[in-house]
């Protein structure tokens, strides 16, 4: 794998990171904030945020694996 694309694979990281991230505080947010009276927006925003932090994770992995073969 070249340059450019390990660059590519950390900027893909970085955006999915960033997502997690809001899709955690939005969580937090829910939590914190509207609860229990907007309990029907939990189940949505808690699969959002599982789902953003899967993609960064598997963005995360695939980066160090492709780092590790370079190396």
């Amino acid at each position: 794998m070249n340059d450019e694309e390990l660059k590519k694979l950390e900027k893909e990281v970085k955006k999915t990171k960033r997502l997690a991230s809001e899709a955690a505080m939005e969580l937090h947010d829910l939590i914190e904030d509207r609860l229990p009276d907007a309990y029907g927006e939990l189940m949505e925003i808690a699969q959002t945020t599982y789902d953003a932090c899967k993609a960064w994770d598997e963005a995360s992995k695939k980066l160090q694996a492709a780092s590790a073969a370079t190396a």
